[in-house]
């Protein structure tokens, strides 16, 4: 083959004459050509570098032609580098289009190559292409490459600027590598500490930062997402704007700090007084009430909704979802239909995660004919629903006694296929354990399984607890053979056999005569227990208040958020579970709770303390459902400064308490004769956020009735039915039934008698007894009467 040698140029060098000027362009695109057609079909050994007249501009061309193959494109310029040595001004320039030709063709095994001969030659190429090479190998998913080409640069004493930091921590965001990121930005704040004083051009911009904020919300990350929100607010000439404050105060608005939540609220606030331009928008009201309704003050949330449309933010569909959600929740339901309505009426049509919301919320309210109607409506809107929807369908209509119904339409929906998942199978296998048909909720089990769904935690423990209450010792046998698959089970076992080992273990002697709960002394050291935040803020006054604010109520609980007196609320809107089922990190705290549920249905209150105590040393954190069954159990049996000992460790250690926690406390006071005391702090719950769901109204008749206080327990009752919109159930007409005839007011006994059967609520065994009183009480009624009468006609013969 004969190599390609093309004549020397120098005859035309001297452009002194426009067709000389004209003569020497033809003859560079020749060269190129006849280059760019030699390295096409030969490669580059097959040019002789030393004939050709190698300009940095020759080189240009050639790795910007399209039609040369870019591998080819780069094995010329390793050829032709030895040869640029006098072109030094021209060399990162010439490795820039290199490493732009790599990277553009996907070539990013050329990368390390071509930065070694950059080290070599001692060249460094501008940030623009930097950002170029770092980008692709992070889409390429090369990090190696990428940590490798910042720590060169470090090497050389070259930083990048934060620009560019934060568009390679905005990639690798976007590849799920933030611990990457985030050690970058610990580096990029190292180094920028270093610089101080020098300008902040090493620090990452607004951008890439709330991109990190959102990724270490997003992962749950709360510990990290701290940390980063300190490092920033303590760096020197670092703002948020708008979107970091939103970002904020909704991650704090989910984990619960409310507080801290309002103050940068009223920062932001503030802020817009100085600039006129910055200041809280509708996603920042959103995340607000967002984090209200967490923090169970969904009675300020319903306020903060008016303040913002005053302040001309008109509420969009999430601000709606979020306030229908918190109503549900806390059994706002004539709330939460009002506002359901006036969301159709603006315009925003509701999603399947509103109705389902409202849904739940109806049939924890006992209305079920309510929720049916909701249901059709959903259909008739054309709204679809989810396994999800119908999930809350079946397990309210079991809740409300509806079993047959909700059996008729899990049998139904299996036929369809589409609208049963786990979650399905477990509600319907807990029921059944319920009733006591243990076999019908193995084979069901069964064919969850089958059917590829996953046999969860919750399942399992529903099936041990029904195991042991009814006595069934070869259930866990026999559910063994039904999951061979499954690697829960055998985990569960294991947890047992640990379990009894440690039961059968030697008490300390150290501890022995020791009280495990030290109550708090007598009644009054439990009502300052309850009631500390409740009755400061009660007179908090707020101090001075703009007249002209936009948003009087949001600047008064920000005031009370910054103030001293301010106490975290001891009552939340989420409710204690026995099973929560967050993977291995909850795996030991659920089985403590599925067995203490084990004892204590049993009534082996010394076993339940002792699981207590074991895993209580062995520093599992308990949860709120953890102190409210133990607490209950001591109510039940009347050890009453223990359950207060139980209720003053509870809050040292989870805070705030739920509706479940509540509930026993009022209990216990009834027994204890302290029906008034159970009347304030009732006031105080609802005063600040909290609610009654069925059984504490349940709960606070009983108390009332049985001491004495009837009136009072038939005004509770008006309150339950026409102000909170929650339908009695058979509970609450027996306790009313029952307590009116013990008062000797029969006819009202027997008119909600003639209530609870116009209801539709069916009498129970309990009914029956107390019916049964009823007529006694009747018939002595009557006795007496015709005692009197006779009595009468005897003195009055004529």
């Amino acid at each position: 083959m004969r190599h390609f040698k093309p004549k020397p140029l120098s005859s035309l060098q001297n452009p002194t004459t426009p067709k000389t000027s004209a003569s020497r362009r033809l003859s560079e695109i020749l060269l190129v050509s006849a280059v760019t057609k030699t390295l096409s079909d030969s490669g580059p050994h097959a040019l002789d570098l030393e004939a050709i007249p190698l300009t940095p501009a020759l080189l240009r061309q050639i790795l910007s032609s399209t039609s040369l193959h870019p591998l080819k494109k780069l094995d010329f310029f390793y050829r032709a580098r030895p040869a640029l040595g006098h072109f030094v001004e021209h060399l990162p320039s010439a490795y820039s289009l290199a490493l732009r030709v790599a990277c553009g063709a996907n070539y990013l095994d050329r990368i390390p190559p071509l930065i070694g001969s950059m080290k070599e030659d001692g060249v460094v190429v501008d940030s623009s292409t930097f950002k170029v090479v770092l980008d692709s190998c992070i889409r390429g998913g090369k990090f190696d490459y990428a940590l490798e080409i910042i720590d060169w640069m470090e090497a050389l004493g070259v930083a990048l600027d934060g620009y560019l930091y934060g568009a390679v921590i905005i990639a690798l965001i976007r590849k799920n590598q933030l611990g990457l990121a985030l050690n970058i930005f610990y580096k990029l704040l190292e180094q920028s500490n270093e610089h101080e004083g020098h300008g902040n051009s090493l620090f990452l911009s607004r951008v890439a930062c709330n991109h990190v904020l959102v990724a270490l919300r997003k992962a749950r990350m709360r510990d990290q997402f701290t940390d980063f929100y300190v490092r920033l607010r303590k760096r020197e000439g670092f703002e948020f704007d708008t979107w970091g404050y939103n970002i904020c105060i909704h991650a704090f608005g989910c984990w619960g700090d409310l507080p801290l939540c309002l103050s940068l609220f009223d920062e932001m606030k503030a802020k817009s007084l100085g600039t006129g331009s910055f200041g809280p928008d509708l996603c920042t009201y959103n995340s607000l009430i967002h984090a209200i309704c967490s923090a169970g003050k969904v009675k300020d949330a319903l306020i903060v909704l008016e303040e913002m449309k005053g302040s001309g933010h008109d509420p969009d569909a999430f601000s709606y979802r979020i306030l229908i959600q918190g109503c549900s929740k806390s059994y706002r339901i004539e709330d939460a239909l009002r506002i359901f309505a006036e969301m159709q009426c603006n315009g925003f049509l509701p999603d399947v995660i509103v109705y389902n919301s409202l849904l739940d919320g109806l049939f924890k309210a006992r209305r079920v004919g309510d929720a049916c109607n909701v249901f059709e409506k959903m259909v008739r809107d054309g709204v679809r629903s989810t396994c999800w929807t119908y999930n809350i369908i079946i397990d309210g209509l079991f809740r409300n006694e509806r079993v047959e119904g909700a059996y008729t339409m899990f049998h139904n929906l299996k036929k369809k296929g589409n609208f049963v998942d786990g979650i399905t199978y477990s509600i319907v296998a807990l029921q059944l354990c319920k009733e006591g048909h243990l076999q019908e909720a193995l084979s069901l089990v069964q064919e969850m399984e089958a059917r590829g769904f996953k046999v969860d935690l919750v399942t399992i423990t529903s099936l041990l607890i029904g195991f042991f209450k009814h006595g069934w010792w070869d259930g866990t046998d026999t559910l063994m053979k039904h999951l061979r698959d499954i690697n829960l089970v055998p985990a569960v076992l294991k947890w047992k056999t640990e379990l009894e080992s440690r039961m059968n273990a030697l008490q300390s002697k150290s501890k022995d005569g020791t009280r495990m709960f030290e109550s708090g002394g007598n009644i009054s050291e439990f009502v300052k227990l309850m009631s500390p935040a409740l009755a400061e803020s009660e007179d908090f006054s707020g101090g001075d208040s703009d007249e002209w604010s936009s948003s009087p109520h949001m600047d008064r609980l920000a005031s009370m958020a910054q103030s001293n007196s301010y106490v975290l609320p001891l009552f939340s809107l989420s409710r204690g579970q026995r099973v929560q089922e967050r993977g291995a990190d909850s795996f030991d705290i659920d089985m403590v709770n599925t067995f203490l549920s084990l004892f204590l249905a049993k009534g082996k209150l010394s076993l339940a303390c002792k699981l207590f105590e074991i895993f209580h040393d062995a520093g599992i954190d308990h949860t709120s459902y953890t102190y409210n069954s133990i607490m209950s159990s001591f109510v039940k049996k009347g050890y009453f400064d223990e359950a207060w000992g139980i209720l003053h460790e509870m809050g040292e250690h989870v805070c705030p308490a739920d509706i479940g926690t509540y509930n026993v406390i009022i209990q216990g006071l009834g027994k204890m004769g302290r029906a008034d005391l159970a009347d304030t702090i009732l006031d105080r719950l609802t005063k600040h956020g909290g609610y009654l769901d069925v059984t504490m109204y349940n709960t606070l008749i009983n108390v009332l009735g049985k001491a004495g206080r009837v009136d009072e327990a038939c005004e509770l009752f008006e309150q339950m039915t026409a102000k909170a919109g929650i339908s009695p159930d058979v509970v609450t007409f027996n306790t009313l039934i029952e307590v009116h005839s013990k008062a000797g007011r029969l006819k009202d006994a027997y008119k909600f008698l003639k209530m609870m059967l116009e209801a539709g609520c069916s009498p129970n065994h309990v009914t029956d007894t107390i019916l049964d009183f009823l007529g006694k009480e009747m018939e002595k009624t009557r006795y007496k009467k015709a005692s009197i009468i006779r009595d009468a006609d005897e003195d009055n013969p004529d």
